[in-house]
Formats: structure tokens, sequence, C-alpha cells
């Protein structure tokens, strides 16, 4: 009864998202085709989405609405889901999106040329990154601080794969907290055997 209910709030929530309009900003273009796809060009790039038949997009005096099918539990999902999806697009030709990582471990450095990352992390061998064209990156290294990389992407979705990505070369251990954290991440911190006697 509980799981049902937990599921019924979601939905819900996912509906009540699926129903605000998107207003449509300044200096971005959307177009809706017969085919249902969506296609936001702005500033800095242009993003398409194929949206489900069930779902249908308007466009209306700088309003992007979207209107559902049926209230099925899969249609109230994906109607939630389409919404974010066009509202992050219009966001991300707008105004861009930023992650920033930090290298913390003694002799990690990143550095960048053109769209290739190398880092050092303690590996034998350095790790090279080939970036994306559509992500912007950068490494800085400050005396006395953890060198930091930062990525930059009007596409939110491929920004997070990235950031992910580079993550995984070597993930933030609880015992001395080292890793590739992102800007801000607090790691909780294990107490090792020695300390545990």
């Amino acid at each position: 009864m509980l799981c049902s209910l937990t599921n019924y709030l979601k939905y819900k929530e996912m509906s009540r998202i699926g129903n605000a309009p998107i207003t449509v900003p300044e200096g971005v273009e959307v177009t809706i085709s017969p085919e249902n796809n969506v296609v936001v060009k702005g500033k800095l790039g242009e993003l398409t989405q194929s949206v489900h038949a069930d779902i249908k997009v308007t466009l209306n005096e700088g309003e992007i609405n979207l209107s559902r099918s049926s209230d099925q539990k899969e249609h109230r999902s994906m109607h939630g889901l389409y919404r974010a999806l066009i509202f992050n697009m219009i966001e991300g030709v707008s105004k861009g999106y930023v992650i920033e990582q930090e290298l913390v471990g003694v002799g990690y450095r990143a550095k960048v040329q053109g769209q290739r990352l190398e880092l050092s992390l303690g590996f034998s061998h350095p790790v090279i990154f080939e970036l994306p064209q559509e992500i912007k990156v950068s490494a800085v290294t400050e005396k006395g601080k953890n060198p930091t990389i930062k990525l930059e992407s009007h596409d939110k979705q491929l920004i997070g794969q990235v950031a992910a990505k580079i993550r995984s070369f070597r993930k933030p251990e609880p015992y001395k907290g080292k890793g590739i954290l992102y800007k801000g991440e607090v790691i909780r911190r294990k107490a090792g055997k020695a300390a545990a006697k």
C-alpha cells in the first residue's frame, strides 16, 4: 500500500510539472515539426528532442505547453519528463551549464590541449580523455589548492555524462578522501583499521 502511494505521489508530481508552461526567453527560437520533434536554437547552440506521439507540444505567444492523451501512469510520467527535457534545452541554449570537479590527491594534475584532457591520477601512465566538441573544458591549478576541471556546455545530458565519465577514472575513496570530486561535494569518511584498534 505504501509503495503504491509513493508511486502515486511521484506520478502526481510529474503530472504537476508537465502542466506548467515553459516561457521562451528572448533570443531563443523554438520549432515544432509535424513529426513531434522540438528544435531549440539559441546563442550557445542548437538542440533537438523527439517527443512521444501521445504527448502534444504547442507553442503560443512565447509559451510552450505540453498535454497528454490520457491519465494513464505512463502518459503522466512522460508528460513531466518531456516538459523537463524541453525546459533544460531552453536553459542550455540561453544560459548554458557548468560543472566543476576537483582532483584531490598528492601529485594529481590536469592538463588541457584542445579537446584532450590529460589527467595524472597516481597511475603509472596519465589518463587521456577526448571530449566531445559540444563540451568546453579548462583546467586550473593554483598554489595551495586542488587542481580544478571546469566543463561548460549547452547540453545538460551530455555534460552530465562527461562529468560522470571523468569521475569514474578515480572515484573518491572514503578513507583518505582522494579522487575526483564534484566542487562542493562532501565524502563521508570511514575510519581505517588502525583507528578501529
